[in-house]
């Protein structure tokens, strides 16, 4: 029987190459050791799948998990890349480095083969779904992909409760005994809230070898507690493997659930106006469910419409003051909105800053807010300075008289000086209880709306 099957995969992935409007190979590396098979269809639909092949991290299962899949994803006008990455035989830094490597090369290419620099996906299978996972988790936001495609994903890289030979050909016999190493490589430890991308993971319910429990479904916990966008279909059976193969029991439901759910990724607008939402646990979306779709940024792009293109690097209890306790210039968020190279950048921070382990900092506070202006490039940018909405109650000892008397007379300064817009939410929301939660500090689903509405009308009237 299972020569039987070989037979027929052989003969599939003959007939989906004869098919495939245009193919051809790129190398990745010097020695052509790592590759990427490249599928462009007839009719680009402009987004992008980079197929990631499983096999353990010893071999490449690149058929029935790669080559297999071109053809469904041209028909829907999918360019579709799959990577033959190099083993890591304990040096994670070879498939990890051909991975990216694979993804600058679509975004660097986008225009010359059809396709949206910013609706670049991944798509990985059993070890090349961990792969997969590393790369949307780890990387910088240059090459980290819009969404991900997990299918039965290894998540954990602790042995006990995983596939054990991909956790040790990943990390090596010496990096499986360094409890560090392991978790920052158990990729539902790395899910960061708003950067890490929309993802779908897809398994069966019987799988033996990478339990989902312990595996894909840890990483959908860990996105869904972040607020994050994903999804997850679990099929009865199929065990482990099935990939793109016409044997698997559900395989016309899994084409009908994968195909609806890319028809719903929505790139943004090729020439959208980037808008990088900067700030603490107000932008962030403090007590807001899944506030990646809920939060102020969110709404705010609802109300601008396609020709924006809006995104939170808001991140709880952070600090203007690079003394603070928690800087907000120290986190991979500010990191990511530099890269995005916005357009619009709108900074809301200031409120933790008045908190007394923070404020005897206070005179460096302007010197810093100048640093990120310049960071920011005002030349290019357009910069908005929010004032800190009222803090009504002393909570976590934010303390409202700095933010009056310290804070906001700051930013009206640089804001002269730089020639930036401000808007004064303290003002606004001077009398205004009922849009914040009771903490008296962090706006409510009503005060998040408000919030939204008055950035917009800013935004629209320059």
């Amino acid at each position: 029987m299972k020569k039987i099957l070989f037979l027929i995969l052989c003969l599939s992935v003959i007939s989906i190459q004869a098919q495939t409007a245009r193919k051809f190979t790129i190398n990745l590396t010097e020695d052509g050791k790592a590759h990427m098979v490249c599928f462009l269809p007839d009719t680009p639909s402009g987004k992008a799948v980079v197929g990631i092949p499983g096999g353990g991290y010893s071999v490449l299962s690149n058929s029935h998990e790669g080559y297999l899949a071109s053809e469904w994803m041209n028909k829907k006008g999918i360019a579709y890349f799959v990577v033959n990455y190099r083993l890591p035989n304990g040096d994670r830094t070879l498939p990890i480095g051909d991975v990216q490597k694979a993804i600058a090369i679509v975004r660097d290419s986008a225009a010359v083969w059809n396709i949206h620099p910013r609706d670049v996906g991944i798509m990985g299978f059993s070890a090349g779904g961990h792969l997969a996972s590393v790369i949307s988790t780890h990387s910088p936001y240059e090459v980290r992909p819009d969404f991900s495609i997990l299918f039965y994903p290894v998540i954990s890289m602790d042995e006990r409760v995983t596939h054990k030979y991909s956790c040790r050909n990943f990390l090596g016999e010496e990096g499986q005994k360094d409890p560090e190493l392991v978790r920052k490589y158990s990729t539902q430890h790395a899910v960061k809230r708003h950067l890490t991308p929309p993802a779908l993971i897809i398994t069966a319910s019987d799988d033996r070898l990478v339990p989902f429990v312990t595996n894909g479904l840890t990483y959908y916990a860990a996105m869904r507690n972040a607020g994050n966008e994903c999804s997850m279909f679990v099929y009865p059976t199929g065990d482990h493997g099935f990939g793109f193969g016409p044997w698997f029991k559900y395989h016309d439901q899994l084409m009908s659930d994968l195909g609806n759910w890319l028809d719903n990724r929505k790139a943004p607008a090729p020439n959208a106006i980037r808008v990088a939402c900067i700030g603490n646990s107000i932008t962030d979306g403090h007590g807001i469910d899944m506030a990646s779709q809920h939060g102020y940024p969110a709404l705010l792009q609802q109300k601008l419409g396609e020709q924006y293109w809006v995104k939170n690097f808001g991140v709880g209890g952070r600090t203007l003051l690079n003394k603070g306790d928690r800087p907000y210039m120290n986190e991979k968020a500010w990191e990511d909105a530099v890269a995005f190279q916005p357009d619009i950048a709108i900074i809301k921070l200031g409120t933790n800053d008045t908190k007394p382990q923070n404020w005897q900092y206070g005179d460096e506070f302007k010197k810093d807010l100048e640093q990120m202006i310049a960071k920011l490039n005002p030349k290019r940018t357009k910069i908005l300075l929010c004032t800190p909405l009222p803090a009504f109650k002393q909570s976590w000892n934010i303390n409202d008289s700095i933010i009056v008397n310290g804070v906001i007379p700051i930013q009206q300064e640089v804001a002269k000086k730089y020639k930036l817009q401000i808007i004064d939410l303290h003002t606004l929301f001077a009398h205004e209880t009922a849009l914040l939660f009771d903490d008296g500090i962090h706006p409510n689903e009503k005060g998040v709306q408000r919030m939204a509405e008055i950035i917009a009308d800013a935004l629209k009237e320059n």
